[in-house]
């Protein structure tokens, strides 16, 4: 089966030479959709640089728009037979994949989340960041009676026509719920596994405030009443 690799990337210019390098050494049978959701630093030169060295495929934004339009981009170009979203940063391990996706090609599961919360972190966590994160994980269970620890980790991965059944509108890191509560409506149970996580200081780049929280749980709480 083909894997779609989806990496929305803004301003990443110091960390997604790497990451590119360790996504394509993940021993899977993959694309690489790279888009650059108006980066105002170096990232779309980097990338543009390792275009033929990895096979990727680059779609740019002229203006910035946030994470879940970028993924919105990328879905619309996959090839593969199921797809995952790779932030552009080092807090993951692209080597998960390989145990990320299995439960798919076995059969087992349409849709498979990556847990922190099922795998130590190496680093120091902001607690405020986890007890929200976990907050609204189990908002999500109630709300939508699966059994999840993360529902915001990053690496979450879908058989291709889960997603396409799927009319997505947030823009930003709502990416998370909406798509939550969408694949829960339509009766899929999300699978989970461990991952690894190595978080990053705001200093070191990174983007989500504590906002993002409570949006993502008035998203939760809206989409399981309306469509």
């Amino acid at each position: 089966m083909l894997l779609s690799v989806i990496i929305p990337v803004f301003n990443e210019q110091k960390t997604i030479a790497e990451l590119l390098k360790k996504v394509y050494e993940v021993p899977l049978e993959k694309e690489i959709i790279v888009v650059n959701d108006a980066s105002t630093d170096d990232t779309l030169a980097v990338v543009q640089s390792l275009k033929e060295e990895y096979g990727l495929r680059i779609f740019s934004h002229t203006v910035n728009q946030g994470k879940g339009a970028a993924i919105r981009t990328g879905i619309g170009h996959i090839h593969g037979d199921m797809l995952i979203i790779q932030d552009g940063d080092l807090e993951t391990e692209p080597m998960d994949y390989v145990h990320l996706v299995q439960p798919i090609i076995d059969g087992k599961a349409s849709v498979v989340y990556g847990s922190r919360n099922l795998n130590p972190a190496i680093g120091d966590r902001y607690w405020l960041y986890d007890i929200g994160g976990r907050f609204v994980s189990q908002l999500a269970n109630l709300l939508y009676n699966q059994r999840i620890t993360d529902e915001a980790a990053c690496y979450k991965v879908f058989k291709k026509d889960v997603i396409q059944q799927i009319t997505l509108t947030y823009n930003r890191f709502e990416f998370c719920p909406e798509v939550t509560a969408k694949v829960s409506k339509l009766g899929y149970k999300i699978y989970e596994l461990p991952m690894h996580y190595y978080p990053r200081s705001f200093a070191e780049g990174k983007k989500m405030q504590w906002t993002d929280g409570l949006k993502a749980a008035w998203v939760l709480i809206k989409f399981r009443f309306v469509d």
